[in-house]
């Protein structure tokens, strides 16, 4: 055996960051480590070396969207260190994570980096225990394995190439040697001893051991138990070791010998494996006379890691919300799962399939698939929509006996079609292709056939989100100004983000009003809410603003006047209202609030802070509020930034402390281009782009 993570298959760069892995495993005490590294479109991270754990325990993790609410995912994005100190914070803030590791554990994820930028994560786990923290040891050794596995790929000419499979690498040399006073202390016990390292194999077995499990020695050693014996391959056994490895707590179980014998096994682990009693059963105890119910699941001995693995995609499919996100995951996370290599899924659509996302297919094909009548004898899809049939076909062979055109359209190999059906209706067809045969067991088929289910309800809500999301986009642009009327001596940009909740439609709005050559009018508003009533309630206050400004109404005027109009149709919303006169040849300016944030002025000299502003009560509240103006001088070289609460109201942090931190941020920024200040100011104020609130900014800058 080779050192520590040294594989045949694997160069010398591998090696060295093998190595380090596994160092970092050990000299910080964690039960498992994994190296993630972006793919070549840097939108899913792969997991490219993993050890602690047997490999097939992995499964679940080894693709992960970088999108995706997962630690790893924001350790690359935010690059920086994420900690989770238990199986509960992770269903909290990672449900996804959580259905597909269920095990009482703690995690800390740091980003890695490669010549330009972050490229992956160093993922470790810890005992439940271990829930406190990172301690400075730990986290400087984390570190110190970051840093080097980030020299390593900094150094190498090519980005490092994904496998297949994540590589192996032995945490702990498999050592079966016993002193023979350890052998003999181990005899004399009752019943029967096995040592099993971190990754199952067994290392150490007594007679008495051998004979409880009917097997000899020599055929256990350096093998685990659930493939020296078949009986004991079951997901349910399988998944009580994962859990003593991963939470280092005892874990019992009862198992049956065939034909008729109950053994008790104790599984004791630590930091280098898992001591295991097994006894008999006391008659007593024996469980009912029956074999243990064994979940459905695809053949091997990942049993217990791929029922997770499939409620791991499961919930993934629940939180995708549009068809771009259902493509996507489809193509991150099941397609190698399957192992296939190919993707297209369709849609039904006026008696035609439309393709809406694929992988690992030419363009050309796509076109020709693209826009299939349903009846087609082209391919099976029609037919396997039209019947809700799924057909799986493992050779070329096979398909040419039924459709001997569809070989002509790629070089793939053997082909999976599933009917996406939702609440009795055919949505599209989902086809997984493999570039050589492929022979689809009945388990497999099974789990793809659930899992086309799982699609299906997918896509039907993704096609719903999507319409829904078109018309609140198109009903936005009708509300907001299309283009912002140019202004002798004022330069002007202005800025929407939604939030990305529900149909998109926000309250937030902006105006810019020309009211003569050097005279104008600036309003920013918050309708309360994101519904239809509240952008048709912005609408209505934008219509009202605007027809009194333009009429020459002071601005104290325009606000008590558009409150009237508020009030007298009653609405159940309440409005946010700033309004600013600009006079450009007076340098002056003129405002006044209904209960909104004073705007941000940036003086030529660099000095910035919010302006002092005397507000009124929001508008919709009372008929006869008052708006009292407040002035100020305008300078040359003046700028005015207007916004919306959703750029200072950040969660856990005074908004006071926000906006004075903003006004530093502006003060000494680069003002020269206004639109790129729009971005500076949002990320200094939302770094990781999840603003909570809808953000609407209006910049005006005087040039003379």
């Amino acid at each position: 055996m080779s050192r520590h993570g040294e594989r045949s298959g694997a160069g010398p760069a591998e090696q060295a960051v093998d190595r380090t892995l596994a160092a970092a495993v050990r000299r910080t005490g964690a039960a498992a480590g994994g190296l993630y590294v972006l793919d070549e479109q840097g939108r899913v991270l792969c997991l490219v070396a993993t050890g602690g754990l047997p490999a097939e325990y992995a499964e679940p993790w080894t693709r992960i969207a970088l999108a995706a609410p997962d630690p790893v995912a924001d350790a690359v994005r935010e690059e920086r260190l994420v900690w989770v100190a238990g199986l509960e914070e992770l269903a909290r803030r990672y449900p996804r994570a959580a259905a597909a590791q269920p095990y009482r554990f703690c995690m800390a994820a740091a980003p890695v980096f490669g010549p330009a930028t972050c490229r992956g994560a160093l993922l470790l786990l810890w005992p439940a225990g271990r829930c406190a923290g990172v301690s400075h040891r730990e986290r400087a050794r984390m570190m110190h394995a970051t840093h080097r596995i980030s020299g390593l790929l900094k150094a190498a000419r090519e980005p490092p190439a994904i496998p297949d499979q994540p590589r192996l690498v032995r945490v702990y040399d498999l050592d079966t040697r016993a002193p023979q006073a350890l052998l003999g202390f181990a005899e004399r016990l009752p019943g029967g001893s096995l040592a099993l390292d971190t990754e199952g194999r067994i290392t150490f077995v007594t007679s008495g051991a051998a004979r409880l499990l009917d097997s000899d020695p020599a055929s256990l050693l350096g093998r685990s138990p659930w493939q020296a014996l078949p009986w004991l391959n079951d997901p349910a056994y399988g998944d009580k070791y994962q859990a003593a490895l991963l939470s280092r707590e005892p874990v019992f179980f009862h198992a049956l010998r065939p034909p008729s014998t109950w053994l008790d096994f104790y599984l004791f682990p630590g930091i280098d494996g898992v001591s295991v009693r097994v006894v008999e059963t006391a008659l007593t105890d024996q469980p009912p006379p029956r074999l243990p119910l064994r979940p459905p699941s695809i053949a091997g001995s990942a049993g217990a890691s791929r029922l997770y693995q499939l409620m791991h995609l499961s919930a993934a499919l629940t939180e995708a919300v549009s068809v771009h996100d259902v493509v996507d995951l489809v193509a991150a996370q099941i397609l190698p799962t399957f192992g296939a290599q190919g993707l297209v899924l369709s849609t039904a659509d006026a008696g035609r399939l439309k393709i809406t996302g694929h992988r690992g297919y030419q363009p050309e094909v796509i076109e020709r698939l693209d826009g299939l009548p349903l009846d087609t004898s082209i391919t099976p899809a029609g037919q396997v929509l039209a019947s809700g049939v799924p057909s799986f076909f493992a050779d070329p062979a096979e398909m040419d006996r039924s459709y001997p055109h569809a070989r002509t359209l790629s070089d793939k190999q053997a082909w999976a079609f599933l009917p996406l059906i939702a609440s009795g209706r055919p949505v599209g067809c989902c086809i997984l292709s493999y570039e050589r045969p492929h022979t689809f067991t009945a388990n497999e088929r099974a789990v793809l056939t659930s899992l086309a289910g799982l699609i299906a309800q997918a896509m039907d809500r993704a096609r719903l989100y999507d319409a829904k999301h078109q018309l609140a986009h198109d009903l936005q642009q009708t509300l907001l100004p299309r283009t912002l009327p140019h202004i002798n001596g004022l330069d002007v940009a202005a800025g929407y983000l939604p939030t990305g909740h529900g149909m998109d439609i926000g309250g937030d709005f902006y105006d810019l009003i020309r009211l003569d050559e050097h005279t104008a009018a600036a309003v920013i508003g918050d309708v309360q809410g994101h519904s239809t009533a509240a952008a048709a309630l912005m609408g209505q206050v934008r219509t009202a603003v605007h027809a009194h400004a333009t009429a020459g109404a002071t601005p104290d005027q325009v606000l008590t006047r558009t409150n009237r109009v508020l009030t007298d149709v009653e609405p159940d919303l309440l409005v946010s209202c700033l309004y600013a006169h600009l006079d450009l040849t007076g340098h002056q300016i003129t405002l006044a609030s209904a209960g909104h944030a004073p705007p941000l002025m940036r003086r030529p000299d660099g000095y910035t802070a919010p302006l002092t502003v005397d507000p009124g009560p929001l508008l919709g509240i009372h008929a006869s509020a008052l708006y009292p103006p407040t002035t100020a001088p305008l300078a040359a070289n003046t700028l005015l930034v207007l916004y919306t609460d959703g750029l200072v109201e950040v969660p856990g942090q005074d908004t006071d402390d926000t906006t004075a931190g903003l006004a530093e941020h502006l003060a000494r920024t680069d003002a020269s281009d206004l639109n790129q200040l729009i971005g500076s100011l949002v990320h200094h104020s939302w770094p990781h782009g999840r603003h909570t609130d809808d953000i609407a900014l209006l910049l005006l800058r005087t040039t003379n």
